[in-house]
């Protein structure tokens, strides 16, 4: 049996659509777990890029400093700020918009030509991990704008259970991120209907 410590801070199973959307799944990169238990994936250098490892979005030997995580960290809330406004019916934040478009541009397009007295000629970026986090920002911010922008759009929706805080594609009449959201959502829904049958 696992101790409680390590059951109640599991990483919960991806949300509906963020296994075909990753930059719904950086949206919920921080979660908000019963209790109000908050656990964020991108708290630390090493913790930024193991997620973009197990994502693909870069190699495990990539030594992500604080300052990379960090633009990580703020992609993530531009992005969760543009999901807030579309769930909402509500006009796009004008600085998210600034900050997906500005991780859409600086994504370097190639490596650059160097000279070296013993390597002769060879191409390298001059910032390899910098190159490497702007290639992840830019591949994120583009699948956000596709998200945002596509058919799935219509389907996109908050976790209703509360306190999570993730984004989910809808399936059907399906508003929870999880069976465990699902689950604590019609739990509150029993317990409000006893306690008003119980005033009454």
């Amino acid at each position: 049996m696992r101790p409680m410590d390590e059951i109640a801070t599991a990483e919960p199973p991806p949300a509906p659509g963020a296994e075909q959307y990753p930059a719904l799944d950086l949206a919920n990169s921080a979660v908000t777990l019963p209790g109000g238990h908050r656990i964020d994936f991108l708290a630390t250098p090493g913790a930024a890029e193991q997620w973009l490892v197990d994502r693909g979005l870069a190699p495990s030997d990539t030594g992500l400093i604080e300052t990379c995580a960090g633009r990580l960290r703020s992609l993530r809330e531009q992005i969760r700020a543009l999901l807030a406004a579309r769930t909402a019916g509500l006009p796009a934040p004008a600085a998210a918009l600034t900050a997906v478009n500005d991780a859409l541009t600086r994504a370097p397009a190639a490596s650059l030509l160097h000279w070296d007295p013993e390597r002769g000629l060879y191409r390298e970026a001059a910032h390899p991990v910098t190159q490497i986090v702007e290639h992840a920002l830019a591949v994120l911010a583009a699948n956000a704008a596709d998200l945002l922008t596509g058919p799935d759009a219509e389907r996109l929706t908050a976790c209703r259970s509360t306190p999570c805080s993730r984004y989910l594609l809808r399936h059907g009449r399906r508003h929870w991120c999880s069976t465990r959201c699902g689950d604590r959502a019609r739990a509150a829904r029993a317990y409000a209907r006893r306690t008003r049958t119980d005033a009454d």
